[in-house]
């Protein structure tokens, strides 16, 4: 790599340093500045990132003597920029342009004060040191906190609560420039920056895409006609990152302009309600006619919102909704954003040049195909034609895996799926026989297996099942939790029966926790592991007369997130598969479901081998996912759905204590009931 010692000096009015110039606004601005005639770039990169500078030049065609790399280090004094670097670049900058800086609503508070506001301090005294002629300090709306009601450019100390670090964090390093920069600087503040208004070109999901998967989810499973209650919500302002970029250079060569703060804001302002069914139109998805107001919220009391968004059921139902949507929980907050923003200065600096923001409708549609094709975590499985980067046989062979459950129903179809694709198999279940004659089923497909007689539901028989395995294997790469048992039964006829939460719960929770637990260190060790536990859509949808199964499974469930986000760098993965009704030994005690839709043991297999390939964090069916969705939306109305469910179907003579004999039919409302909720237990 070139380095910038010896490059010829020459007249500073065309030499740019910028710092974050590898990032999303930063790759455009850089492409901006390049433009103009007898241009340089220096760009601040950190040891080992050379390369990113390099793809920026391939990208751009520039040769390397005119997008230089600075070698340095946000968190470190002047950039950590070397001395011989900066004798070199004195009195050589004209324009700092300084956009580096952590946006990551789940991002340490602590690194986010680091990088946001010392590294502000650090860059601007940088810039002191060089003789830069002005510091551009990249800022963002964010600085404005939560103010109530239109911020102008001018404001800065009238900033409303700075509820979050991001925005406490932007408005403090804003503030180092303001008191502190003793050369000349201008402010740059950004709104919601979104892709490309020509090619739709976006580096991540941030802002508005939070919305995209539950779009998409409601386009798969609905008509678009179909009308849709929504919210209004708060305010928001996006802008095309090449407006941004265009503004950003113009902006900073307008002489006279020191000392200013300009909004790179869209002159049109959004509710949250208005941006979903802009997207929706582009999605084909159905839209929200019908919103709430944020004041009807208003009216109830502060502590009574609080109170009950701390409530357990509460706060697991948004945890499941937002995690199968993929929405941190950060980005709720911004739901009901206050704020409005005055773009006099910056539409006064740009008069005449032909750089406009414009409307998120005429380019709406390339946000959404960039989005689908780039971005969306499911997309590979969504193109038909598209091949898995890897296969079953590549993912498990030579492969330990061990499946509880694994004589009948899901647990056997999947251990003759995986023994076939070349794992080695460790099939347990309590029944010896069983256990042989699964055994002889995978030797006669060629595979490769081992039985264990074990009750997992006994906690000693789990120790001594791990012990014995580890000991004949060494390890195990996949552990999938399929025993189980389920007690469909109504809560007003289990007042007497408190076993039944026990039972299910011994078996569902704490036998597949102790394998867990029993595994994990061998798996920590190795640096890798899949745990894959079979839990039930009717965690997503509540279902009832199935208190004790669900909550049993709810329970793993939680835990599931919890380790996952502990054990991520370990390299040990967890999937969790909420199975629809599935027509195995468990369900035939309850004779209606010879009459509804069910999914096979072998279609619930190929479930398992795909969460195997894939390794994601859940898999589920749409409609599983939907109840989810449905559930945290509009609760009173899915509830009511659920419990007309309660009422068309009837405890079973079994789970009262009786014999039951197989229906002949069942009647026209539960028919139509089961078709239209496929997979979900009643």
């Amino acid at each position: 790599m070139k380095t910038l010692h010896g490059i010829q000096k020459r007249g500073r009015l065309m030499n740019y340093l910028v710092t974050g110039a590898t990032g999303f606004i930063g790759r455009f601005l850089v492409a901006r500045l390049l433009e103009r005639d007898d241009s340089r770039v220096f760009a601040l990169v950190r040891a080992g990132s050379e390369y990113k500078l390099d793809a920026l030049r391939k990208r751009l065609g520039v040769e390397e003597d005119r997008l230089i790399a600075i070698k340095g280090d946000l968190t470190r004094k002047l950039l950590g920029v070397s001395k011989r670097d900066r004798d070199d670049l004195k009195d050589q900058v004209g324009h700092f342009f300084h956009l580096a800086a952590i946006y990551d609503l789940e991002a340490d508070e602590n690194q986010q004060r680091y990088t946001n506001i010392e590294g502000t301090r650090h860059a601007m005294k940088l810039a002191e040191e060089l003789g830069a002629t002005c510091f551009h300090h990249v800022s963002s709306i964010a600085a404005a906190g939560l103010y109530e009601g239109e911020f102008k450019e001018y404001m800065f100390a009238e900033a409303g609560e700075l509820a979050d670090p991001y925005l406490q964090t932007k408005h403090e390093a804003e503030k180092v420039v303001r008191m502190e920069c003793a050369i000349p600087w201008r402010v740059y503040r950004p709104s919601m920056v979104v892709g490309h208004s020509k090619t739709g070109e976006m580096d991540k999901v941030d802002g508005p895409y939070y919305f995209f998967k539950l779009i998409q989810r409601l386009s798969d499973f609905l008509p678009p006609w179909v009308p849709l209650l929504g919210i209004e919500g708060g305010q928001f302002n996006i802008v095309p990152v090449d407006f941004v970029a265009a503004a950003l250079d113009h902006i900073a060569h307008v002489p006279d302009k020191d000392g200013e703060c300009f909004h790179l804001t869209a002159d049109e302002h959004y509710s949250v309600g208005e941006v979903m069914n802009i997207f929706a139109s582009v999605a084909d998805a159905p839209k929200m006619p019908v919103r709430v107001d944020n004041s009807l919220f208003a009216a109830v009391p502060g502590f009574v919102r609080k109170g009950m968004g701390a409530l357990p059921p509460a706060k697991f139902l948004l945890h499941q909704a937002l995690e199968g949507l993929d929405i941190p929980e950060g980005a709720l907050k911004f739901l009901s954003y206050p704020t409005t923003f005055d773009n006099t200065h910056a539409k006064s600096a740009l008069e005449g040049s032909g750089i406009d923001c414009p409307e998120l409708e005429s380019y709406a549609q390339l946000l959404w195909d960039y989005w689908e094709n780039h971005l969306d975590p499911d997309r590979d499985e969504r193109e038909d034609e598209s091949e898995p980067s890897v296969t079953l046989e590549e993912r498990v062979e030579g492969k330990v895996v061990m499946i509880t459950g694994a004589t009948s129903g899901i647990g056997k179809a999947a251990a003759l799926k995986l023994a076939r694709a070349g794992a080695t198999v460790l099939v347990v279940a309590r029944t010896r026989e069983k256990l042989e004659e699964t055994l002889h089923e995978i030797e006669r497909l060629g595979g490769k297996a081992y039985s264990y007689s074990a009750d997992v539901s006994h906690l000693d028989d789990c120790d001594r099942l791990v012990e014995q395995v580890l000991a004949e294997h060494g390890h195990v790469d996949v552990l999938v939790n399929n025993a189980g048992r389920s007690i469909r039964r109504s809560v007003v006829h289990t007042y007497e029966r408190f076993h039944d939460f026990e039972r299910t719960m011994q078996l569902n929770y704490f036998g597949a926790l102790r394998l867990i637990m029993r595994l994990l260190p061998s798996m920590t060790e190795r640096g890798s592991g899949h745990v894959i536990n079979i839990s039930s859509i009717g965690v997503l949808t509540n279902a009832p007369r199935f208190s004790a199964y669900v909550a049993s499974k709810a329970a793993l469930d939680a835990f599931t997130r919890c380790a996952s986000s502990e054990l991520a760098h370990e390299g040990v993965r967890f999937t969790t598969i909420n199975m629809p009704l599935v027509r195995t030994p468990m369900i035939a005690p309850t004779k209606l479901y010879n009459h509804v839709p069910t999914i096979s043991p072998n279609q619930a297999g190929d479930m398992i081998c795909d969460a195997i390939v894939r390794q994601p964090k859940r898999v589920a069916t749409g409609l599983g996912i939907f109840g989810q969705v449905m559930h945290f939306l509009t609760p009173k109305v899915t509830e009511t759905i659920m419990n007309t469910g309660y009422k068309i179907f009837s405890d079973s003579a079994a789970a009262l204590g009786g014999k039951e004999s197989t229906p002949k039919k069942i009647s026209r409302e539960q028919a139509a009931f089961s078709r239209l909720f496929k997979g979900i237990h009643w």
